[in-house]
């Protein structure tokens, strides 16, 4: 490296910040899985949208048995025997 290198003041930005990491581990030390940020966003983005899935089949849920056919509730004018 040159002095100049040296003598640059380093920012945040020169620096990559890899976020957070959690790895689990069984019990003989093992590696299980990987959580990244990108796992969390992705989970929370399939959460949001099955909540507006779930909402909107609901209302069609609700707004079709509310023309359900019952059983008559007028007599038939003929009775035959």
């Amino acid at each position: 490296m040159n002095r100049s290198d040296w003598s640059k003041p380093q920012t945040r930005m020169d620096t990559p910040h890899p976020g957070w990491l959690v790895q689990i581990y069984n019990g003989d030390r093992r590696l299980l899985c990987m959580l990244e940020p990108s796992h969390a966003w992705t989970f929370l983005l399939g959460c949001g949208l099955g909540l507006l899935l779930a909402v909107g089949w609901s209302n069609l849920i609700s707004d079709a048995s509310s023309t359900a056919y019952g059983p008559p509730t007028t007599t038939p004018e003929a009775w035959l025997e």
